[in-house]
């Protein structure tokens, strides 16, 4: 018995085109908050704090990675006997993609958070001005962040204010982990950067096995991928210029 290939009306081939084209953008954003964000950062704390900046990198890196991927097995299990088999899929990349962002708002909090606790600990280096610098350029960030989270749920179908509600969701670790990073400033120091490191893993992980895949299943890939680069391009631009 053959199966009918499903036909999808001019409207709609415009709308999978456009999802596929956030999807390709939320990647380009969390490809270069990865390294400008999370792994550059946790490579020049590791050197200023005397740490072996190489062997910091690969622990955070690889840890965050190998959490994503085990994490990928046990959604693949639960979603065998819980979830019906048409939203299998996208279950796992929507749990993947804001678990992932949450894990990369926790470290950044915690930078807030010891750059306003080392003042407090007059520790060298340490300024309002540049804590305050700090987090502007971070809080500043949280948008294209925001919506590297907020776009590819509104493609699995969530309504724009429930998808916009996660994405803020996301980010509510933030402040919790700056105040902790505040009162624990001397030991959040040596642990921030293999917490951005982690971060940085996790995030590639879920671009790499979910975000990049699902946008080059459209026939127009080419286009998809430009989308993945202005993406990249806007993260980067944000992160280089509020050093």
């Amino acid at each position: 018995m053959q199966t009918k290939k499903a036909i999808f009306t001019p409207i709609e081939i415009t709308i999978i085109k456009k999802k596929d084209a956030m999807l390709g953008f939320a990647a380009g954003v969390m490809i270069a908050a990865s390294f400008w964000s999370l792994l550059s950062p946790a490579i020049d704390m590791a050197e200023n704090l005397k740490m072996i900046a190489w062997l910091v990198a690969f622990i955070g890196f690889f840890g965050g990675g190998v959490l994503l991927f085990t994490g990928d097995k046990i959604f693949t299990h639960f979603e065998k006997k819980k979830i019906p088999n048409n939203q299998k899929k996208s279950f796992k990349r929507s749990m993947m993609l804001v678990l992932s962002i949450t894990l990369h708002n926790i470290p950044e909090g915690l930078a807030v958070g010891v750059a306003f606790g080392s003042i407090a600990y007059g520790l060298d280096g340490a300024t309002l001005g540049a804590a305050c610098l700090l987090a502007f350029g971070i809080g500043l960030q949280n948008f294209p962040e925001g919506t590297a989270v907020s776009v590819p749920l509104r493609r699995e179908g969530m309504s724009r204010r429930k998808a916009f509600f996660i994405g803020q969701l996301s980010g509510i670790v933030e402040p919790i982990s700056g105040v902790l990073g505040a009162l624990l400033v001397l030991k959040a120091r040596f642990l921030l950067p293999y917490l951005l490191a982690f971060a940085a893993g996790a995030m590639i992980y879920v671009v790499v096995q979910e975000l990049i895949p699902e946008s080059q299943s459209n026939k127009k890939k080419d286009l998809m991928a430009l989308f993945t680069l202005i993406g990249f391009s806007l993260m980067m631009i944000l992160d280089i210029a509020l050093r």
